[in-house]
């Protein structure tokens, strides 16, 4: 019975027709890979393009799909789609609209060829974010660079006395000099624009020259006269008030109590009476006593030089 059984399943299939079995239209199962979706489905399409088609999934210009649209598929074949991002990339006072198929930041602007992205470049979204439909991001270029500067160290002015010049002369006997410094700075520029300078480290090259200002203080005195010395509030300069002596006359008057003294100019008539011989403005009066003394005994010397 069973040599009969297997003689009539050779016969039916030695005598089959070749159109009774169509093996194109054998279904396949399928693996799609979406934009992060899998999935798994069965599909007797022959080629990429006709799957994509049977399963009604629509591609973009700039989208990309592995194998290529005209590869033929098998059972377990496995396709992948990729769909690209629209994003804005703005990077100094430009703005780009690019499609990308990458999946970071860095790896978007890397594919944008107007832009070079340095190491110490900043970006937001950071570098490693993950690239989203619609992102806009900003490209801000840093430079870090070492810059050196010479800078001006102002000199000192440092005053003395000669006793062998005039009271009258002033005069500089040492020029100033201004001393240098070399500064090395760390500075750091976004899109060009300075945003911060560190000191690395200085160093004189130069040392400043002081300035020597040199003052007489030798006196010619004639005439010498004693009394009482007041004070008024006038001028407020070194100035004072006499009888008789000449206007524009220099005398230095000498508190005789504590030994002070102080060279004025006679620019006022008086004091009148009561033995005093002078009347001080308040601020050289101050210089040899106490404003609230009000009468000190003085010894007035008529300069002569």
């Amino acid at each position: 019975m069973l040599a009969v059984f297997f003689f009539c399943i050779n016969f039916s299939f030695a005598n089959a027709k070749e159109d009774d079995f169509d093996f194109e239209k054998v279904s396949k199962r399928v693996v799609l890979q979406d934009e992060g979706m899998k999935f798994e489905t069965s599909s007797i399409a022959q080629t990429v393009q006709e799957f994509l088609e049977e399963q009604k999934i629509t591609l973009r210009t700039n989208d990309l799909v592995f194998p290529a649209r005209n590869e033929k598929i098998f059972s377990g074949t496995r396709i992948i789609v990729v769909r690209a991002k629209k994003i804005t990339i703005k990077e100094g006072g430009k703005t780009d609209e690019i499609y990308t198929l990458q999946k970071t930041v860095e790896q978007a602007i890397w594919e944008d060829e107007k832009i070079e992205l340095g190491q110490d470049d900043i970006t937001v979204p950071a570098r490693d974010a993950l690239v989203k439909e619609g992102m806009k991001i900003t490209v801000t270029h840093v430079l870090i660079k070492e810059e050196i500067k010479n800078i001006d160290i102002d000199f000192k002015t440092v005053s003395n006395e000669d006793d062998k010049l005039g009271w009258r002369i002033k005069k500089v006997t040492q020029k100033g000099e201004a001393g240098v410094k070399e500064v090395k700075y760390r500075v750091v520029y976004n899109d060009g624009k300075e945003i911060s300078r560190k000191v690395l480290e200085s160093n004189v090259t130069k040392e400043p020259v002081n300035e020597i200002v040199t003052q007489g203080t030798y006196v010619k005195v004639g005439k010498i006269h004693t009394g009482m010395a007041s004070w008024y509030a006038w001028t407020g300069t070194m100035a004072a008030a006499n009888p008789w002596l000449p206007m524009g006359s220099y005398v230095r008057v000498t508190n005789k109590d504590n030994g002070k003294s102080v060279i004025v100019k006679i620019n006022d008539r008086g004091p009148f009476g009561n033995g005093r011989i002078i009347d001080l403005d308040k601020v050289a009066f101050a210089e040899i006593a106490s404003v609230g003394a009000g009468v000190v005994n003085v010894k007035m010397e008529v300069i002569t030089n």
